[in-house]
């Protein structure tokens, strides 16, 4: 078993499932609600998820966190894509190589994650995309690192919904193409194709904030029923009525086939 394979192992367990929290927002977007300190947010989800994911600066300041027995890994954001400054009102998709694998294993990663996003305003862009991600994928599978790929369409919240399903069905088949180990993306209206036709593991993101803990639950309900093995929620956790509880909801929901609506009761979030 190699270095890579270790570290994976960490994540998904002998289910092959993972419960990932996503905390990287201020990367892009400034600080959101509930992850103003990335320390005292993390206490509060408590030892429950899988795995955090968050941007390469703020793991020093979360030492204490990651450094105990049985933590939770930590998977660090490598590349900038300008798709996720939202507040400014970005269009155009362009992605930058800002940190690298090497700086992400010195501080402690165990995993990193890459994004990549296609059909931009250029083709030039998107060759320039694609070669990003290949360059940091491979140079971290050098180090051990696994690498989590992330495609996130251009332009996502105005396309029609087959429109929308086609591109995260080729965008997944390329980031597997391309040596990804596992991928974080949307779900669809015809998601059992992403996870059936991709031949690494599938991880379904939360998107938006919904008004209620159950619709997030639900959400990942469906997203494990149509093939995910493990889901990516930032605001709907971090947010949650009880974030910790959220977290074990998730988890009974991703490995142990419970229902929405059961865990919400169960842990007494919103419904």
């Amino acid at each position: 078993m190699s270095g890579k394979d270790i570290r994976f192992r960490k994540i998904f367990g002998a289910e092959n499932k993972a419960v990932v929290v996503a905390c990287d927002h201020g990367m892009f977007d400034g600080p959101h609600h509930g992850m103003e300190d990335i320390p005292a947010m993390l206490k509060r989800l408590g030892d429950g998820p899988d795995a955090i994911l968050m941007s390469p600066g703020m793991l020093p300041y979360c030492r204490e966190y990651f450094g105990r027995r049985n933590a939770p890994a930590a998977i660090v954001r490598l590349n900038y894509n300008s798709v996720f400054s939202f507040k400014w009102g970005y269009r155009d998709s362009v992605i930058s190589n800002l940190f690298q694998p090497e700086e992400a294993v010195a501080n402690g990663a165990d995993a990193v994650l890459v994004c990549l996003t296609m059909k931009t305003v250029s083709e030039a862009v998107d060759a320039r995309n694609v070669e990003i991600f290949a360059d940091l994928c491979g140079r971290a599978h050098r180090l051990g690192l696994p690498v989590v790929g992330e495609y996130f369409p251009h332009s996502h919240l105005t396309k029609a919904p087959d429109e929308f399903h086609e591109e995260i069905l080729i965008g997944c088949r390329m980031l597997a193409e391309l040596g990804a180990d596992c991928i974080k993306t949307f779900y669809t209206n015809a998601f059992k194709e992403v996870t059936g036709k991709c031949p690494v593991p599938i991880l379904g993101l939360g998107a938006e904030k919904t008004p209620t803990d159950r619709d997030a639950l639900t959400l990942a309900e469906r997203e494990i029923k149509d093939g995910a093995s493990g889901v990516v929620f930032g605001r709907n956790a971090v947010q949650a009525t009880k974030p910790a509880a959220f977290i074990q909801a998730l988890q009974d929901i991703c490995k142990r086939g419970a229902k929405a609506a059961a865990v919400t009761r169960k842990y007494g979030l919103s419904a």
